[in-house]
């Protein structure tokens, strides 16, 4: 949080930043944990994120500059300082141990203060922002990238929706018992383990909207009952929605918390005949104490067990724990973005860093001599490399392992890259990562962050490494909430490269 001393001007009314960032319990899945054991949080964006070996909440406290820092214990009283736009922050090994991240008070906010539409805004936690326009919510997002990154160069005007409303592709609610000992359907209140009861989510798809309801309106029927993790009874914990935008392919995930699903097939085939836009249902069991939605076991009750979704032309295979991002509207134009700053031209060695089930680079595989991906989690890797055979590209190769130590073993043996694509967590990269950039030396880095804290505190260490930024473009991927995207082009000094 911001570290300015006293309290913003008297206007009369609540600050345009109230409620960021409230410091919350490891309560379960919710608007700051982890969705699943894939890498899908510290992306966090107001409902979940790509995933860190932190705890969730040391990994928030490193997030917000509070606590341990984000990568090192190491003290730094005596480390050496840097201002970046009036930001005091702290070296480390050449990047920064933290960055307050909260714009300062800007009274001008105040002008696009409305009522929020959500009734449970300001207690489930998954929106901050609906207390502003979506115009207001522009301007803060700008404001706050220009703050962070307007020391390396020119912040391009942020790109909106047109329609900003229900436009999660995935969607988890948790199931409970209400004060009455009603079965409710939801996400958790702030601060507390009790489910806010959600009926219409704004920013979920309307098909998974309805599809929780008719799950809530079978249960009796079918004597299923929530699950709880205190006591171990029940069965259902969670269930998880994933649509595909242009497919229009529904998958349901029924996550129990043993492995006897009651009458699974008669409810199966109820759901279904309620919602036949379902493509897929499948059942996963989760029996851990663990704010994981997802647990290891799973089997498909109906239809191939994934869908496909297309993305910028091609087309992808989504399983219940691949990494996608949530916003496919958005998402496209960011992609787009990505590619004309990597400036291929067909005869490019490119790496496609944190590459998940492979999105990027097999984008680009389409204008690239030969596309390498990496990725430390095996289950993403194996989507990429189906992915990669649903396409019909033979361009590409993927593997499994930490994207620093690839690098370092591409550097001892003398091979080369012209572009590194990067889109790493929330948390950003690490040391080993940036340093074995800056020894292999690609031309182009093109560098998508969904933490502009830790972009800064990355982008810092490769600027005094011989890179230089040409261009900062953000983006709002998560309408409502504090969360904004922004992709960095960043050239070699003396490469050559113009923008």
């Amino acid at each position: 949080m911001s570290s300015r001393k006293g309290n913003p001007p008297n206007t009369g009314k609540t600050p345009f930043y109230e409620g960021l960032n409230k410091k919350k319990k490891n309560r379960g899945p919710s608007a700051d944990t982890f969705e699943s054991d894939y890498y899908e949080d510290d992306f966090q964006d107001a409902y979940e994120g790509k995933s860190t070996s932190k705890k969730p909440v040391e990994a928030r406290k490193a997030y917000q500059g509070k606590g341990k820092p984000a990568s090192s214990t190491v003290k730094t009283e005596n480390k050496p300082s840097h201002t970046v736009r009036g930001k005091k922050v702290v070296e480390r090994s050449g990047g920064f141990e933290r960055m307050d991240q909260k714009p300062r008070y800007d009274r001008s906010l105040d002008a696009y203060r409305s009522e929020p539409k959500c009734g449970v805004f300001g207690a489930c936690g998954g929106c901050q922002l609906q207390h502003l326009t979506y115009e207001g919510q522009l301007k803060y997002k700008q404001k706050k990238i220009e703050q962070l990154m307007g020391a390396f160069g020119k912040v391009s005007p942020i790109i909106g929706m047109e329609n900003p409303e229900h436009y999660r592709n995935k969607v988890h609610a948790t199931f409970s018992y209400d004060k009455r000992g009603k079965i409710v359907a939801g996400i958790y209140e702030e601060d507390s383990h009790r489910v806010i009861p959600i009926t219409n989510c704004l920013i979920q798809d309307k098909r998974a909207n309805g599809i929780i309801q008719t799950i809530l309106g079978l249960m009796p029927s079918f004597k299923m009952t929530p699950y709880d993790e205190d006591y171990d009874t029940g069965f259902l914990r969670h269930v998880l929605i994933r649509t595909g935008h242009v497919t229009g392919e529904v998958m349901v995930v029924i996550v129990g918390g043993n492995p006897i699903m009651p009458s699974k097939n008669n409810f199966v085939k109820a759901l279904v005949k309620a919602h036949p836009e379902i493509s897929t249902v499948v059942f996963n069991v989760n029996n851990r104490r663990t704010s994981m939605v997802l647990g290891a076991y799973e089997k498909v009750l109906y239809g191939k067990g994934y869908i496909e979704d297309v993305l910028c032309g091609t087309t992808f295979r989504i399983s219940p724990k691949s990494f996608y991002q949530i916003n496919s509207v958005q998402t496209e134009k960011l992609y787009d973005k990505a590619m004309e700053y990597a400036a291929l031209t067909g005869t490019e060695n490119v790496l496609d860093a944190y590459c998940g089930i492979g999105t990027i680079g097999l984008i680009a595989s389409k204008k690239a001599g030969e596309v390498i991906g990496v990725e430390l989690n095996k289950d993403a890797v194996k989507d990429a490399v189906a992915n990669a055979k649903l396409n019909s590209i033979a361009n590409t190769q993927f593997y499994q392992g930490d994207a620093g130590d690839f690098m370092l073993e591409m550097a001892a043996e003398n091979e080369t890259l012209d572009v590194v694509f990067m889109d790493p967590p929330r948390s950003g990269s690490d040391d080993n990562f940036l340093s074995a950039l800056v020894k292999l030396g690609p031309k182009r880095v093109v560098y998508v962050s969904c933490g502009p804290e830790t972009l800064a505190r990355d982008v810092r260490y490769l600027t005094l490494n011989g890179y230089s930024v040409k261009a900062i473009q953000p983006y709002d991927m998560f309408p409502w909430t504090e969360h904004v995207e922004a992709i960095i082009l960043m050239t070699r000094s003396g490469s050559g490269e113009k923008k």
